[in-house]
């Protein structure tokens, strides 16, 4: 008799325990579907207008000031990055013509151009940079 009461008493423990388990989490469910159920319910039958401050995007004013400084700053330090590479242009072409003696006119690096000299083309095409960054006529 005591081999069996050891097995049918765990059994017995371990069905209790399987049942409050299972019982526990059938009423969490159940209290989930409800609580999900109304929910959906406030969210289907709110109101589409809400009352809300107006967003970040509306307060933000355009400060005018502020950007001509920022534009004209950005301008400023475009002609000075451009002066610095007109610089080491300069200061190449100077280098050759020490090593190398001065250049014929109309070449640039000892290459000749036909017709309008390169010198001249490289000049106007810094001025029309100069122009496009500036915004200047």
């Amino acid at each position: 008799m005591s081999a069996l009461i050891g097995p049918l008493s765990g059994a017995l423990v371990a069905g209790g325990i399987y049942y409050g388990f299972s019982n526990l989490i059938q009423t969490r469910t159940e209290q989930h579907i409800r609580d999900l159920h109304a929910l959906s319910t406030r969210l289907v039958d709110s109101p589409n207008v809400v009352l809300a401050p107006p967003s970040a995007a509306m307060r933000v004013k355009p400060h005018p000031f502020t950007n001509e400084l920022k534009y004209r700053w950005n301008r400023e330090i475009a002609a000075l990055f451009l002066g610095f590479q007109n610089l080491d242009r300069s200061a190449v072409r100077w280098g050759r013509s020490l090593l190398y003696g001065p250049e014929p006119e109309g070449t640039v690096g000892g290459a000749s151009a036909g017709g309008r000299g390169t010198t001249e083309a490289i000049k106007e095409t810094v001025k029309e940079t100069v122009k496009e960054v500036t915004g200047s006529s």
